[in-house]
């Protein structure tokens, strides 16, 4: 072990650090932990009321240690955090990829990062740069540019350039790729069965696409790709994290985890050994705090990492590099120089969602004929998804429409008493991934029995068409059920 004081392990492990916290404004020990050499925490969508009380958050954060880094997961889609209360603005990534215009997407993300900016952000763990090549992954779906590896190499590296021209370092996700996958890495460990030459050829060509584009971070992934290393999980892998990762793609930024504590690895390892683990990797930031986020767990954690040192499990000298990369970090974000925000963003991210609608009829014609009726099927969301953020059309198209009504299903429990409901009236399918749920399928295929002149309107990740009158939608952010409610209405 190299001779460094006690103190200064402590730093260097509190340094490694970006935990969550619960609350709208620090907690003592976050307070205390900065002090104390903390380089980052992340937010997450129950640190949020709205912009002016983050601001007021990170404000308080940055008066203990000003080149904090504060993180958030805003990939301005499905999962958003900032926005987790009302619904993302934005169209999301597989709808920017379906409109398949990078200057769009640039300009998008950067109307992001000047958002996230203003309030005191300085991190974002976005884009996701994975290629969604299994139609049934339940983890990734909308979040993808789309299927095919240049499309979202192409937006990936747009999408980093308008973030970080904004002042904000981006975070592409979730290295080696985690689209060629049917297991949520929140609840298990996917395998990604590839071989290296297919590898190369879909998982790895967005990344290499977003170090080209010089991105600041590279997120890991918790899944096995045995063809890279047929033991470990990436995030606990020196093959992938430093051979692959550093050596071969080049890649110097920071690497960070995803959450540490997603049962992928804390079922096998437990989150303070996998910690361990994923900084003798190669990773340079532990991420941690979704589930446990507490004072108590952040102690757990740089216990382990001074133990681990002390004990030569880990060299020190792993540890340094890794705060010295935060600290690169942190000051490319104290440095960066900044623009406020855009207050007519709103309308692009509405421009965006319109223009990535798809609609499949012989002969569509809008506005509706009456009020209509709605029936949204939901289906059970993946982890990253903020169970508060709304979605669908009825709240939206009754804006627009009154005497709109309707009704949202979680089984097909409901469907018979629905359709009686609808009679007289339009009727709207409004679904998510039907392909994935064989309820929801056999809903679907149910009501349109009934009600063939139904609407079926897709807001996930889009299959074959079904009805007379399908829309797609590519996501079901606030932008993108505004976009759909104003074509109902003849908007």
């Amino acid at each position: 072990m190299d001779a460094s004081t006690g103190d200064d392990l402590v730093g260097m492990a509190n340094a490694v650090l970006q935990p969550g916290f619960v609350g709208k404004e620090p907690p003592p020990w976050v307070r205390r932990r900065l002090a104390e050499g903390l380089g980052g925490v992340v937010l997450f969508a129950r640190n949020v009321v709205d912009r002016d009380q983050v601001a007021e958050l990170t404000a308080a954060l940055r008066a203990e240690r000003e080149d904090v880094i504060v993180a958030i997961d805003e990939e301005a889609g499905d999962v958003t955090r900032i926005d987790a209360h009302s619904g993302s603005p934005w169209p999301g990534n597989l709808a920017l990829g379906a409109v398949d215009d990078t200057a769009l997407t640039r300009e998008v993300a950067c109307h992001i990062g000047r958002d996230l900016a203003s309030v005191g952000i300085t991190f974002d763990y976005a884009p996701d740069a994975d290629v969604n090549s299994d139609p049934n992954n339940p983890v990734i779906g909308s979040r993808a540019f789309g299927a095919e590896p240049e499309r979202v190499a192409r937006h990936t590296a747009a999408w980093i350039t308008g973030l970080q021209e904004a002042g904000v370092a981006a975070c592409a996700k979730h290295f080696p790729g985690h689209g060629n996958t049917s297991v949520d890495s929140h609840l298990d460990v996917p395998i990604i069965k590839a071989g290296r030459t297919d590898l190369d050829a879909t998982e790895l060509v967005p990344f290499r696409a977003a170090i080209a584009a010089g991105v600041r971070a590279v997120m890991s992934a918790h899944l096995r790709v045995p063809a890279l290393d047929p033991d470990l999980p990436a995030t606990l892998s020196p093959r992938i994290m430093t051979d692959l990762l550093r050596g071969e793609l080049g890649f110097d930024g920071l690497i960070v985890t995803d959450g540490i504590e997603m049962r992928a690895i804390s079922d096998r390892y437990g989150f303070a050994q996998a910690t361990v683990l994923a900084l003798a990797a190669g990773a340079d930031a532990i991420c941690v705090g979704g589930d446990h986020a507490d004072e108590e767990t952040a102690n757990l954690l740089r216990d382990a990492i001074v133990a681990a040192v002390r004990s030569g499990e880990l060299p020190e000298s792993r540890l340094a590099d890794a705060a010295a990369r935060v600290a690169r970090l942190a000051a490319w974000s104290l440095n960066a120089s900044r623009t406020p925000p855009d207050p007519q963003a709103g309308a692009l991210g509405l421009s965006a969602a319109r223009r990535a609608l798809r609609i499949t009829a012989p002969d569509a014609t809008f506005p509706l004929a009456a009020p209509a009726y709605v029936i949204e099927f939901q289906p059970e969301l993946n982890f990253a998804i903020a169970p508060e953020t709304p979605w669908g059309l009825i709240a939206p198209l009754a804006e627009l429409v009154p005497d709109t009504s309707g009704v949202r299903l979680s089984s097909e429990e409901g469907l018979p008493d629905a359709l009686r409901s609808s009679i007289g009236r339009p009727l709207l399918l409004v679904v998510r991934d039907p392909h994935r749920y064989p309820w929801i399928t056999d809903a679907l295929k149910a009501s349109l029995a009934v009600r063939p002149d139904a609407v079926v309107v897709e807001m996930g990740v889009p299959a074959a068409p079904r009805g007379d009158l399908h829309i797609a939608t590519f996501g079901a952010t606030a932008a993108s059920g505004r976009a759909v409610a104003e074509l109902l209405a003849g908007r």
